[in-house]
């Protein structure tokens, strides 16, 4: 949470023996057994893979495919943790507008 704090209005909720981030009411991001994970749209997520990184899997049978691990090098440099999380924003509130009768507070 400290490494984010320059994004803005980030909390965190309690879900499911994880945590969930949020700016304002977007959720946008996953802590999950000390990992980190960040929602991504089919643009996004080729570079998660690229880092050899994994969809969040909270157990065997289930896998959230729009929620990849962020990599540790990133976790490291907090620019660019924060232009991660902007970009997870972003997917998240674009999906969330995309649904009909979804609307999002600005």
């Amino acid at each position: 949470m400290d490494q984010l704090h320059s994004l803005g209005h980030v909390t965190h909720r309690r879900m499911f023996g994880a945590y969930g981030l949020y700016r304002k009411e977007i959720f946008f991001g996953i802590v999950f057994e000390g990992r980190l994970y960040f929602k991504t749209d089919e643009k996004t997520r080729r570079e998660y893979v690229e880092c050899g990184m994994e969809p969040f899997r909270p157990n065997p049978r289930q896998t959230l495919k729009t929620y990849y691990e962020v990599p540790v090098d990133v976790l490291e440099d907090d620019r660019t943790l924060v232009q991660w999380a902007e970009t997870a924003v972003r997917c998240q509130d674009a999906g969330a507008r995309s649904k009909p009768g979804r609307k999002r507070e600005r």
